[in-house]
């Protein structure tokens, strides 16, 4: 029962908070005066806190004047999130979370706050609409635990479904047109005049497979076709995969093992995103262009190399190479230098021509891997949704993920599909195959190119055509 007494002019009340002091054993009690309150008001208040601690809503006043700030230096630490979660979190309490709500305690953050706090940030000119989505969820998620440390009765932010305050503000969607099998190979096309056989193969390896760029860049040697599934180190999974894409009936195939990510400045592999490590089947032209590529290359363990020879994750690969290959580039230009007193008209170390712009120009190199399943969906119903998502590297949910399995029917015709696109677009193409092509493409891929023409004359005609 609260206990009243009296200090001066003040009434004050005393009430049992049900903890206990773990070093003395002592019950713990906590207490309010006030100069306005009569000795029924202080009563009653300890009642009405004797009641919220019965039925546990009552957040004790040491609790819930913990700092904002205070709270956030710990509550990363119990996270269970990857290296670069964990990374992105820390930066978003302390750019944005601890400016705003450091000084306020935790428990003093009332719901129209923080409406007038969502509103600001993303006014912010520095805080995109999805970014500011991503703050708002740690906020979210740093509040439900706050909840469950019992230093709030409830969160601030709200939950479920809520009925939609202000007006009405449609989400921007990034314009995206289909994914043209030519635009693809003009793409390639520049790639191999920047960068060489790489480029050209590395353009059709994205576009075919659907690969993350963090995953291309670290394809190894051993997962790739056409050393794999035979060099895979791992004896059970090898064995698998000999019998599934070696055996009497065989399919090229390489394997999504690791991607490159950094890791406190160092660059190291890790599972894919997801960990959605898998098998991917690759159209047959694919796979004699990666012979071609590999061909030669025994000592090295990596599948695409930058063109100083290092690791493709440390090249800055989207200002570097994809921007001038997407964008297109004007030829090296000479100039004028004096050396040793005299002045000389040099070019560029690794003078290139002029590179047209292609439709990909301003556009994201993660683009090419929306575009792939976007192939694989235009066969209207062929390919089965289990078999489309674990390519690209998707759970499916629920009872439909849980029973359903990728067979080798399904991947083959997956294979075929791919296969039939290009040679078809290689036999309406002819010689513009390879003379569309801003430099002279090396001989051998000339050579291939026009077998690539051949084969896909002997193709049965399209339906309707």
């Amino acid at each position: 029962m609260p206990y009243i007494e009296w200090r001066g002019r003040s009434c004050r009340v005393r009430w049992d908070t049900g903890r206990v002091d773990p070093k003395t054993g002592n019950k713990i009690y906590e207490s309010k005066s006030s100069t306005k309150w009569t000795e029924d008001d202080a009563y009653n208040y300890g009642l009405d806190h004797e009641s919220d601690i019965r039925n546990d809503r009552y957040i004790s006043r040491r609790d819930g004047s913990v700092l904002m700030k205070d709270y956030c230096r710990t509550w990363p630490d119990t996270l269970d999130v990857g290296h670069l979660r964990d990374k992105a979190i820390r930066s978003m309490i302390r750019l944005y979370i601890v400016p705003r709500w450091g000084e306020v305690a935790v428990g003093d953050i009332k719901p129209s706050a923080y409406r007038a706090w969502k509103k600001q940030l993303k006014a912010l000119p520095n805080v995109g609409e999805k970014y500011g989505e991503e703050i708002l969820t740690v906020f979210s998620m740093l509040m439900d635990d706050a909840v469950d440390d019992e230093l709030r009765t409830s969160s601030p932010v709200p939950k479920g479904k809520q009925r939609r305050r202000g007006k009405y503000k449609k989400k921007p969607r990034e314009r995206k047109r289909e994914m043209r099998i030519e635009d693809v190979h003009k793409l390639a096309l520049n790639a191999a005049t920047f960068w060489g056989l790489s480029g050209y193969v590395f353009m059709w390896t994205m576009a075919t497979t659907g690969m993350r760029p963090a995953e291309m860049y670290a394809l190894r040697r051993e997962f790739c076709h056409p050393h794999w599934p035979a060099s895979d180190p791992d004896p059970d999974r090898r064995e698998e995969a000999m019998e599934r894409y070696a055996g009497a009936d065989p399919m090229p195939a390489l394997r999504v093992q690791w991607q490159h990510q950094r890791e406190e400045g160092q660059l190291k592999l890790f599972p894919p995103k997801y960990e959605s490590d898998r098998n991917l089947v690759i159209p047959p032209f694919l796979a004699e262009l990666l012979e071609m590529l590999l061909a030669g290359r025994d000592g090295d363990e990596w599948v695409f190399r930058s063109l100083s020879g290092s690791l493709l994750a440390n090249a800055n690969f989207s200002y570097y190479y994809w921007r001038p290959i997407a964008d297109g580039r004007e030829a090296s230009a000479e100039f004028e230098r004096t050396r040793l007193g005299q002045r000389q008209t040099v070019t560029s170390r690794r003078p290139l021509p002029t590179m047209p712009a292609t439709p990909y120009a301003g556009k994201r190199l993660y683009l090419l891997r929306h575009g792939h399943k976007e192939w694989i969906d235009e066969a209207g119903g062929v390919h089965s949704r289990i078999a489309v998502e674990s390519r690209m590297g998707h759970e499916v949910a629920g009872v439909e993920g849980l029973y359903a399995n990728v067979t080798t029917t399904m991947e083959r015709r997956i294979m075929d599909s791919l296969q039939v696109r290009w040679l078809r677009f290689a036999a309406a193409s002819k010689e513009r195959l390879w003379e569309s092509s801003p430099t002279p493409l090396p001989l051998d891929l000339v050579d291939w190119m026009k077998q690539q023409v051949k084969a896909g004359k002997s193709l049965d005609p399209e339906p309707g055509s």
